[in-house]
């Protein structure tokens, strides 16, 4: 091996490598690391997309130009945002256990006060409800300001931006399960980044979120639609999508 043709310090850190049995066919590699034995597939490759695009292998729910992928309401459509009215809607797929992005604006215009400003919902399986809601500076009940796992925990932190500015959630949902008699064998989780916040860390869902009864579980699918929820405000949102495969990679253990 020569080192003239490279700097000192790089030659002085080769050869130090090298006395220290620093030694691999792929590159430097430990002669006494720790391998597992465990054969892993390759993980796949994603293209994380960018501000504006979503990443390669997720399902697009609204790019700004339709809201073909989902049903009810009658929601106006233009300069890259919907606009809620005329009800609810969800999603034409179901979903179970998943990665949700949505990006959503309250009324710039502050109309109203606690949960009459800015209120809408994101409900994970037509149940789980995040809350939307305009909290910057509007006080209302903590379990049911923006970021809420709704009449359940209050967010971390009240990371709401000013009315009228664009906000995300970043949403890691894992779906509850049932046997085949109904019962919950495991309950549902889910992680919630508030304008790349944490303000839920590995909640465990109590149950569906109710206005008006304490939360329980009901057996329901393994997938149901994602329902974004019209609750008399002009609330926008833009650029959702959802990604499905977030389960581990299954590696195949030594015998």
């Amino acid at each position: 091996m020569k080192f003239c043709c490279i700097g000192n310090k790089v030659a002085l850190v080769t050869l130090g490598m090298l006395l220290l049995g620093w030694v691999g066919s792929k590159g430097l590699v430990p002669q006494d690391e720790y391998l597992s034995g465990i054969v892993w597939p390759e993980p796949p490759v994603v293209d994380p997309g960018d501000a504006t695009t979503a990443p390669s292998d997720a399902v697009v729910l609204f790019d700004g130009t339709d809201m073909s992928a989902f049903e009810g309401g009658n929601w106006k459509v233009e300069n890259g945002y919907a606009e809620v009215r005329g009800g609810g809607v969800k999603t034409k797929q179901a979903f179970g256990s998943c990665q949700l992005h949505i990006e959503f604006a309250t009324p710039e215009e502050v109309k109203g006060n606690g949960q009459g400003r800015g209120n809408s919902g994101v409900y994970l399986m037509e149940r789980y409800e995040i809350q939307v809601l305009d909290s910057y500076e509007n006080p209302t009940y903590f379990d049911g300001q923006c970021g809420a796992i709704y009449k359940q925990q209050p967010p971390a932190v009240n990371a709401s931006r000013k009315p009228g500015e664009w906000q995300s959630y970043d949403i890691i949902f894992d779906a509850p399960t049932f046997d085949e008699e109904g019962k919950l064998t495991k309950p549902g989780y889910v992680t919630v980044l508030h304008n790349g916040i944490v303000i839920h860390h590995h909640f465990e869902i109590q149950g569906g979120t109710f206005y008006n009864q304490p939360p329980h579980y009901t057996a329901h699918p393994e997938k149901l639609p994602i329902h974004i929820q019209d609750h008399g405000d002009p609330v926008r949102i833009r650029n959702v999508w959802v990604r499905e495969n977030i389960g581990p990679l299954i590696g195949k253990k030594p015998e």
